[in-house]
């Protein structure tokens, strides 16, 4: 099987919101998307000081795509309109359908405001097709404990399986798109080799460490986002150090893209109509 090779590497950009450290990867100078892949923030780490204003992600709607959040560290309380509310901590992801139209608040509990502490966070938006759009909202939020770790390479890697299959493992999130999502934690000279991949677009991500991807003999550093080559089937990741990584892939959907802040759809009139949606209250109840 044909191993796929890096065809470029697109550092996190700083874009910082308000006093949150904010880098951005994707998009990016030369990335628009990773079909399906839309948009990757990655907050912190930082730490902040006791009597802090917290996260700043009040109430605010989305239409047309799904939001990964991985907790790396500290907590994220979830609230939406559709009646979901959790807590969430590190190891921890929220995967969130926003579909038809949601609107939800992302902030820092109340207790952290104030302590303060230690913050990491990564948000990944991942496109729905104009199929499923308008789908039910939807929330699912997991602890660490939710998740299933396979440690692999004699116990030089271990992969957090958040959706889709991996040697005979299965994550516990139904994507309705088929979406393989994971972190993985490698320590120095483990390696680990993802097969299956023929037509999938694939997302690696490195938060820490050093990496190495096939044949590729530059080590990747931390905060890059990888695009690989579309030839192959297969894709194998070494780490030179203690390596933190996201990696997931998903079908293309090959569909116009059209984002306007919140809402991605495939039409400006589509963009148009979600604005006056949401104006009309058509996307539920607001919240306080």
């Amino acid at each position: 099987m044909t191993d796929r090779s890096v065809h470029r590497l697109h550092p996190a950009m700083r874009d910082d919101i308000g006093d949150l450290i904010t880098q951005r990867p994707l998009p990016g100078p030369h990335i628009e998307q990773l079909d399906p892949f839309l948009f990757l923030n990655h907050h912190g780490p930082q730490t902040y000081p006791p009597h802090n204003r917290g996260l700043p992600f009040g109430p605010h709607p989305h239409r047309g795509f799904e939001t990964v959040t991985f907790i790396l560290e500290g907590e994220l309380a979830h609230r939406d309109n559709a009646g979901h509310e959790s807590i969430i901590a590190a190891g921890g992801i929220q995967w969130m359908t926003a579909g038809r139209g949601i609107v939800h608040a992302e902030v820092s509990p109340r207790a952290f405001l104030e302590t303060g502490g230690p913050v990491e966070i990564l948000q990944l938006w991942i496109n729905l097709p104009s199929r499923l759009k308008m789908s039910e909202p939807a929330y699912t939020g997991l602890q660490r404990a939710d998740i299933p770790t396979l440690e692999l390479d004699g116990g030089k890697v271990s992969l957090d399986l958040i959706a889709g299959e991996y040697e005979g493992g299965t994550g516990p999130v139904r994507s309705l798109t088929g979406v393989f999502m994971s972190t993985v934690r490698m320590r120095a000279g483990g390696k680990i080799r993802f097969e299956g991949l023929e037509s999938r677009s694939v997302f690696l991500y490195v938060v820490r460490g050093l990496l190495q991807v096939g044949s590729h003999d530059d080590q990747i550093t931390a905060m890059h986002l990888v695009e690989l080559d579309d030839n192959g089937g297969a894709v194998e990741l070494r780490a030179e150090h203690d390596t933190f990584v996201v990696f997931g892939h998903a079908e293309p959907i090959r569909e116009p893209v059209v984002a306007h802040g919140p809402f991605v759809m495939t039409t400006r009139e589509e963009i148009a109509q979600a604005i006056q949606d949401y104006q009309a209250g058509l996307f539920g109840a607001a919240l306080a």
